[in-house]
């Protein structure tokens, strides 16, 4: 089947999902949106309020420094695909249940990915990066690129934290400004465990220009 056509059968799929409890508490299901060629994927962790009402992934305040982060590094969310790993909104904003997480990924998120191909995924929060790194703790896996189960993986923080703790911001920015390095250095990178680029402990000087 067609990449374009798997998308399309995806969110066709998910609107009228009932495979967990979270159809219950769902007004609109959220499959994803972007181009099917998209060469970064970003993986939240499920719809909020406004997309729930919306049908599409961020659009709410994360969503809007979403875009932000994006615009510094020269991308609008149009060049990105953007998804969750849940479809539905969890009903009071509670986290997502393991079993929701596997039966939503299993039968939705993989397809997609397989689809889009995408040459690196970021995942936004732990729920996400928990598909990837089951026992890595965020903090410490933060902003670098490894290469998990053949797909570069980057682990960032969620955008919605960094709104709700000052200092996180920051850190996600700077995160966002070495994806454009880490993506070219890391594209041919052989499997791996371990981190590909450490972030150093101290930040370097800055060098002068004269």
């Amino acid at each position: 089947m067609d990449p374009t056509d798997i998308l399309k059968q995806v969110a066709r799929e998910v609107a009228t999902c009932e495979k967990c409890e979270l159809h219950f508490s769902r007004k609109n299901a959220v499959p994803g949106e972007g181009p099917v060629n998209a060469e970064m994927v970003f993986i939240g962790e499920g719809p909020g309020f406004h997309e729930n009402e919306q049908g599409r992934p961020f659009v709410g305040a994360a969503g809007k420094f979403l875009e932000e982060l994006l615009a510094k590094i020269g991308l609008s969310r149009q060049q990105v695909y953007i998804t969750n790993v849940v479809k539905c909104r969890p009903p009071g904003n509670r986290d997502p249940k393991p079993e929701e997480v596997e039966v939503c990924t299993n039968a939705y998120l993989e397809r997609q990915l397989q689809a889009i191909n995408p040459k690196v995924i970021i995942t936004l929060g732990r729920h996400s990066m928990g598909l990837y790194l089951a026992n890595a703790k965020i903090s410490d896996v933060h902003g670098q690129a490894l290469r998990v189960k053949g797909r570069l993986i980057v682990p960032m923080y969620h955008p919605a934290a960094a709104l709700h703790q000052a200092s996180l911001k920051p850190v996600l920015e700077n995160d966002f400004a070495r994806l454009p390095e880490l993506i070219a250095r890391a594209a041919e990178a052989p499997e791996q465990s371990e981190p590909i680029h450490n972030e150093p402990k101290e930040p370097p000087t800055q060098l002068s220009l004269f």
